[in-house]
């Protein structure tokens, strides 16, 4: 394996006289692309605030614009935050592209809103006393919306849309067979296929195949189980019972000897690969489903920094990667959640050795209580979503756009 870049790992000695680790060794300071940017040196450290008209630490030439919060959208009032969690578009069919549609991801009476991208305005989409916890969202290939709950016994639901109103759902369906467990990453592929994971110390990582593409009623759910204890090395997708996985996917994957991962949080497809963020052990892990193998594709302390706050000047480096997306030209988007949370791109693995050949950090929260999350790119290859919870700054959940200028 070859030696890797690492940007956002900067060592105390390197940080102390301002160079970028990249650049210290020997890689390039420009990452290219439609999004191109010069990499951030380090976190948000000494830039805290809870005042901000810029959530974000971004490189130059990109600008920041607010899409929604609760100061123009507010679900719950009354001090309750929104909780504003993931995102995505309707990536085909009637005006794609323009309807951005987000997960609130209270404990009860959660909540799907939509906004016009065009318009700015917002409805709720759907909202039933008994979602909790509703977190992953996804647009799927035959045109209907999948949206999950994170917790125990959490379900997977399915929105139909009026044909003329991709605002308005005329019908949301239980998909029971996607598996009863802590959801919140989905992926769905323009095969029917659908990647789910358990949000949960132990959980796993799940695929299911439909009975017939496009209806997610009935189908087969399997599980990872990989040579390694931590869940790489070579893999098979073990089957698992159609009606078992209905109450309990989570005991059922126990029960036949899955891989179980230390919070699996999203999921991703890019080309071929599917990628899944690894929250309790700092790593993303890319599952290759043609090699049958499951490596660490990005890792604290590998090709990334490992973070240390207790020293001066503070270290940054991958803690808690939570969402995932795919960038405009292929490479992997992480954020994370964490207190001054990042937002890093991963380069793709050119030599084949299913880690990616470099990391860099594009941007990174000042409000220190605050997470970022729901990274997504729509139809504008120049413009990165990405929500915001919990801030300290009041009536602050919302959806911020982070959009390369055009004349950079």
């Amino acid at each position: 394996m070859q030696l890797k870049k690492v940007l956002g790992g900067l060592t105390a000695g390197i940080a102390a006289v301002g160079i970028s680790a990249t650049a210290a060794l020997g890689g390039s300071t420009v990452v290219d692309g439609p999004m191109k940017f010069n990499p951030l040196a380090g976190s948000a450290y000494g830039q805290e605030s809870s005042t901000w008209s810029e959530p974000f630490v971004v490189p130059v030439g990109f600008t920041q614009t607010l899409v929604k919060d609760e100061t123009t959208f507010d679900i719950y009032g009354g001090g309750v935050d929104d909780l504003t969690d993931m995102n995505t578009v309707n990536e085909t069919g009637r005006h794609a592209g323009r309807y951005l549609y987000r997960t609130h991801e209270v404990g009860s009476n959660g909540a799907v809103s939509v906004v016009d991208l065009k318009t700015g305005a917002t409805k709720i989409l759907a909202q039933n006393a008994g979602y909790r916890r509703l977190d992953g969202i996804r647009w799927t290939p035959w045109g209907t919306l999948l949206f999950a709950e994170e917790t125990t016994g959490g379900r997977v639901f399915e929105a139909s849309f009026d044909p003329k109103d991709p605002t308005t759902a005329t019908e949301v369906k239980e998909r029971r067979a996607l598996g009863i467990m802590a959801h919140e990453g989905i992926e769905a592929l323009p095969d029917g296929t659908v990647y789910v994971i358990d949000e949960l110390t132990g959980g796993g990582i799940f695929k299911f195949v439909p009975d017939v593409r496009g209806d997610l009623s009935e189908g087969q759910l399997y599980a990872i189980k990989a040579a390694n204890t931590d869940g790489t090395g070579a893999f098979t997708w073990i089957s698992l019972d159609r009606a078992a996985v209905k109450v309990d996917a989570r005991a059922e994957a126990k029960k036949k000897g899955a891989s179980g991962y230390e919070r699996p949080e999203d999921v991703e497809f890019i080309g071929s690969t599917l990628y899944v963020a690894i929250t309790g052990t700092d790593r993303v892990v890319q599952v290759d489903p043609k090699g049958m193998v499951v490596t660490n594709f990005v890792k604290a302390g590998v090709n990334i920094g490992v973070e240390n706050t207790t020293v001066t000047p503070k270290v940054t480096g991958l803690n808690n990667p939570d969402n995932l997306a795919q960038g405009p030209d292929g490479q992997l988007w992480i954020v994370e959640d964490n207190d001054f949370s990042d937002i890093y791109v991963a380069e793709r693995d050119k030599d084949n050795d299913g880690v990616a050949d470099a990391t860099y950090l594009f941007a990174s929260l000042k409000d220190k209580g605050a997470e970022g999350t729901g990274i997504y790119f729509g139809k504008d290859s120049h413009t990165l979503f990405v929500n915001i919870q919990h801030p300290d700054k009041p009536l602050a959940d919302g959806t911020w756009s982070i959009t390369r200028n055009d004349d950079d």
